[in-house]
């Protein structure tokens, strides 16, 4: 964390707001993140979509104008070069952030679909398999680097943390996954490095992706929520951490009812915590190498729950760094 100059259980998002005003959403991220996002807003236009964002500018893929899809196969091409359109539809809450915020010194964090995600998609629209994966993978990394120089032409002196958001790895292991699961890795693996140079790179996955194969990947940062399943691999996550690995625990719930108070949540956050520690991780690595965020995107949801959502995160965050710097302070450190 102090690689970032961020705090132990710093709050962030994320990706995705509610708000259908791009300036307004910028400002609410800037107000009430520690560590603020550049949002996407699907209300505001369907082409803020995390898939139609990444197939701007593919050859072959045209996207509508309420964020439809139609891809010619024909006229895919691995070869032809992927520009990033700020001024497309699919931008306009990064575009908005970027001229709010332009002067920015803190770090400031973003998220982008990954390579598999989207090769499932391709392939799932008529592409042939090999095809729709060399596609998602150029695609990927083209989108990554020329945001990562834009960020950093409006921002020159923040740090950049970067998530690529793999939904589709639940059943990476599972009979059918379209890739093998070390192949899927390599292509992960160079989504991250073509940003490395540039940003604090991070993968978000759901909590029942198989951690081991994704930590092969190579995350900085590992953005997963809280699940009793996580602690099936500690031995992993205990090694990731003395590596000086980051995770962004995903602690304030948003698929059911939210939460009103941080109670339950910091129940179940300190419930997982002792169960590593039961399993021999270090209960100061995982305080003070930690983030907090809401469990997934809010982009479905209302502002005034996605106000809710940031304060408890934010009041969560409080807590965890209470405890990173007691825990310093008992260490003399």
């Amino acid at each position: 964390m102090e690689r970032l100059g961020l705090a132990a259980g710093t709050a962030t998002s994320i990706g995705s707001l509610p708000h259908r005003d791009a300036a307004e959403a910028a400002r609410f991220s800037l107000a009430t993140l520690g560590l603020p996002v550049i949002p996407t807003l699907p209300k505001r236009s369907p082409a803020e979509g995390m898939v139609a964002q990444a197939l701007v500018g593919l050859a072959g893929v045209t996207i509508g104008q309420y964020g439809s899809i139609a891809v010619d196969v024909d006229a895919i091409d691995p070869e032809a070069p992927v520009v990033t359109d700020l001024d497309h539809d699919s931008f306009g809450g990064f575009r908005a952030f970027l001229d709010l915020a332009s002067g920015h010194a803190g770090p400031v964090k973003w998220q982008f679909i990954g390579p598999v995600t989207l090769g499932m998609v391709l392939q799932r629209a008529g592409v042939a398999s090999d095809l729709a994966f060399e596609v998602a993978g150029r695609a990927v990394r083209a989108h990554l680097q020329q945001l990562s120089a834009l960020v950093a032409e409006a921002m020159p002196s923040s740090k950049q943390v970067v998530f690529i958001d793999e939904p589709s790895l639940d059943s990476l292991l599972q009979p059918g996954f379209p890739l093998a699961p070390e192949t899927a890795i390599d292509l992960m693996s160079s989504s991250l490095a073509s940003v490395e140079p540039a940003a604090f790179v991070g993968l978000h996955v759901g909590s029942t992706a198989d951690l081991p194969s994704l930590l092969a990947v190579g995350p900085a940062v590992l953005s997963v929520p809280v699940s009793d399943s996580v602690a099936d691999a500690a031995g992993y996550l205990i090694r990731f951490l003395e590596q000086g690995g980051l995770i962004a625990w995903g602690v304030v719930p948003t698929d059911g009812p939210i939460a009103t108070s941080v109670e339950r949540p910091w129940k179940a956050l300190n419930k997982l915590w002792c169960t590593l520690v039961q399993r021999g991780a270090d209960p100061i690595q995982l305080r003070q190498q930690c983030m907090v965020t809401p469990t997934c995107g809010l982009g479905m949801h209302s502002p005034s729950v996605a106000e809710r959502v940031h304060r408890l995160t934010t009041e969560l965050g409080h807590r965890v760094r209470d405890q990173a710097e007691a825990s310093r302070f008992v260490l003399g450190a």
